[in-house]
Order: structure tokens, then sequence, then C-alpha cells
């Protein structure tokens, strides 16, 4: 912003990005691209003041973001969370293709064919307890089918490891959160934009910055 002749001071970034990560996420979620029916699962650790909280993590296996859950344990319970999160966010996604696709002839960006959400076949995660407890309590709910394969094989998640990495890179020069509410609100942002770098949202393909641009402009009811 100096280099363009704006003097904004830290602070003001820091409440922009509380107040519009959240919605950045929000109004993007309906146009996310269909993942595919092999997920990654994994948690990376969080510092929020003097405690490490955990950020639980889906990707498929090309490497789209499903969804990430922050939370204060890390346990079956805390897993079971972060899949039902997981499962409703699919689920809502798909729901919206048809109500984007009555707006093609707007500014918003075309959709893709392909805009149905793949049967989950399996779920992939290392070889933490916590995760064989909590999926068997969604199959006995039927909140997950029971034709669902869980396989813990460490070697198989590094991919998620290394996605892990960019949220790292993020938040190491931060040194931390002072509260969950704003820790929660800056990885929303985070994530959000990790996903619209990888391509995931529709009409906007990886590396095409104009395209990033426009379409967050147009979410927004903004010029570009």
């Amino acid at each position: 912003m100096l280099e363009r002749g704006l003097h904004v001071d830290h602070t003001t970034i820091y409440r922009w990005v509380q107040k519009y990560a959240p919605e950045l996420e929000k109004r993007c979620r309906p146009h996310l691209k269909a993942c595919n029916d092999s997920w990654r699962v994994d948690e990376t650790s969080i510092k929020i003041k003097t405690v490490w909280f955990y950020l639980y993590r889906a990707v498929d296996s090309a490497g789209n973001t499903i969804e990430f859950f922050l939370s204060p344990t890390r346990d079956a319970e805390a897993a079971k969370r972060f899949f039902c999160k997981a499962l409703h966010s699919l689920t809502f996604s798909t729901s919206q293709v048809c109500l984007i696709e009555e707006h093609v002839a707007s500014p918003t960006p075309v959709l893709d064919p392909d805009t149905t959400m793949s049967a989950l076949r399996v779920i992939t995660v290392d070889k933490n307890a916590a995760y064989p407890k909590a999926i068997a309590v969604l199959k006995a709910a039927g909140t997950l089918p029971e034709s669902v394969e869980l396989r813990q094989v460490k070697y198989l998640n590094n991919l998620i490891e290394q996605d892990h990495r960019f949220i790292k890179h993020l938040t190491k020069p931060g040194m931390g959160f002072f509260s969950f509410e704003t820790a929660w609100r800056t990885l929303q942002g985070f994530e959000m934009m990790n996903m619209i770098r990888k391509g995931q949202l529709q009409g906007v393909a990886k590396g095409d910055v104009k395209g990033q641009i426009l379409l967050i402009a147009t979410l927004f009811g903004v010029a570009a």
C-alpha cells in the first residue's frame, strides 16, 4: 500500500482481516469445485497465547482442501466434530450448485460441468487412536456410510503433512494468536485464500491471478 501512496496502520489491516476473512469464506463456499472420494486427514498445532490448539484439516488425493476446524482438544470428540463439519460443508456446497447456475448471466464466473460431490470412498489418517473411534461413532449413527474405508497408514498422509506448511509459514512469523476468536477468523482467511490459489473455485484456474481478483471483486460487489 505504501507503494501506492496509501499509509495504513498495521492495526487497520488486522481489523480488515477479522471482519472480512469469515465473510470471504462464506461467499466463496458456494463456488467451490467438487473434491474427489479419497480424503487425507491430519491435524497441526496452532499456539494461542501460551496454549497449543489443534487445527484439523482434510485434503483430497489431488491436494484440494476439503475442510478445516480449530479445536482446543485432540481426541475422538474433536475428530468427530471435524468429520461432521466436513461432510456438512460438502453437502452444502453441492446444494448451492443449482442456485449459482441461475445466475450465470451475471458477472459471476461460469461453473464447470463437473459440480457434483463424489461419494466418499476412503479416509486416510495417521496412527492417532482418536480417528477410528470417531469413525465408528459416525458409522453407528448413520452419518458416515459403512462402505467408507479407514486407512491408518502414516506415509500415505505425506500429502496433507506437506500441505500444513503454508499454515506454518504464515503463523510462525506472527508468534501466535491472543484469542481463539481472532485465531479462527484469521485461519479462515488463510485457508480460503489458499483454496483460491489452488484453483478450487469455479471458473478460476490455478495461477490465474486476474481471475482470482475478478472473482473476489464480484463476490463483494466492488470494482476490480
